[in-house]
């Protein structure tokens, strides 16, 4: 009878340690979420703040552990009243702190795609899903034209806003600008062209499209990491709504004028595409974003795991670890396969 419960007793204990195995806290795998496109996070105070594009609202999720997003609380920090002309289509949420405030920025519409603007929201709140949301205003781009997917960052003590924009009234193509900030929401100045998509991995896509865009000429989501050196910006091309939808860099040297857009050189490859080896399709609209104790560089994307799901509710968010090559430009690798264990992004000890 000892022999049995001995036997059972270190039976349990291996089905307790396998399970415990399987369970490791240090690890997860993608994707963060069932779905959500246009990731973005902020890590500020040991919590990572977390938003997505939902279309009707600006949602943020605040974690610890930005792998534990699954279970982190969601707040809604922003919905618009109807029958304003940023009341629909609300798109690419991004959180920013800066000079001690929080910021969003985010594009949105009366329903009409051709009226798509960025606008502000501004929070004096230590907690950005605490305190009191207001809208700033509308961020308007000089020349106020079609703008989508605004971004801000700081370079050399000037803030400046990228964004995708259209170069007249009429939807022919989707270019990346740029212009510089007066403050966290108004523009000053000139806006120039960075990148036109231009080259054949740029320009992928059909008339069947879910949008009715009869150009698919798209240069998106324009992101700048700066590393040494250097300045890169990333950004989104072609037609979200194909597989092919991957990310482009161009470059500039950190001392150069980056508002003269011959400062720029455009890569000739993506670099950042689909996998189907890997089951990853149509990977883009990234952001980037440090590990919590700071040694880490992780990129933040969505993606589909089919062919041919296009750029609706398929899409999730993923993140995965990337390093940097010895030019000093950085090597994303391959998108990751869903479901592969990989470890958590360092914490502080």
């Amino acid at each position: 009878m000892k022999s049995i419960l001995f036997t059972g007793l270190l039976t349990f204990l291996f089905l307790l340690n396998i399970v415990s195995i399987a369970q490791k806290p240090d690890t997860f795998s993608n994707p963060l979420l069932p779905s959500g496109a246009d990731p973005w996070c902020i890590y500020k105070d040991g919590y990572y703040y977390y938003t997505n594009s939902t279309g009707k609202n600006i949602c943020i999720w605040k974690t610890k552990n930005i792998a534990g997003l699954k279970s982190a609380p969601v707040t809604i920090i922003y919905t618009p009243p109807s029958n304003q002309p940023y009341s629909k289509e609300l798109w690419a949420p991004e959180l920013h702190f800066i000079y001690g405030k929080w910021y969003v920025y985010f594009a949105a519409d009366d329903g009409n795609n051709v009226n798509h603007r960025l606008w502000v929201l501004e929070n004096e709140s230590a907690d950005p899903t605490k305190g009191k949301w207001q809208l700033k205003g509308k961020l308007v781009t000089p020349g106020d034209k079609w703008s989508i997917d605004g971004s801000l960052f700081e370079h050399k003590g000037q803030l400046y806003l990228i964004w995708s924009g259209w170069e007249g009234n009429a939807n022919g193509q989707q270019n990346i600008y740029i212009a510089k900030m007066k403050n966290p929401w108004t523009t000053e100045g000139k806006r120039v062209k960075l990148s036109s998509p231009e080259l054949d991995w740029e320009m992928v896509g059909d008339l069947n499209n879910p949008n009715d865009v009869p150009h698919v000429n798209v240069n998106e989501g324009p992101e700048v990491l700066e590393h040494g050196d250097k300045l890169f910006l990333i950004y989104s091309a072609s037609g979200c709504w194909t597989d092919n939808y991957a990310l482009g860099m161009l470059t500039a040297s950190a001392d150069a004028d980056i508002m003269n857009a011959a400062s720029w050189s455009k890569s000739s490859q993506p670099v950042f595409r689909q996998s189907p080896g890997n089951a990853v399709y149509a990977p883009g609209h990234n952001s980037f974003f440090k590990s919590a104790d700071g040694k880490e560089d992780w990129i933040l994307y969505h993606a589909n795991d089919k062919p041919g799901q296009g750029c609706g509710q398929f899409r999730s968010p993923r993140a995965q670890r990337f390093t940097w090559k010895a030019d000093g430009s950085p090597d994303f690798g391959d998108p990751v396969k869903a479901g592969v264990s990989l470890k958590i992004p360092g914490i502080l000890q």
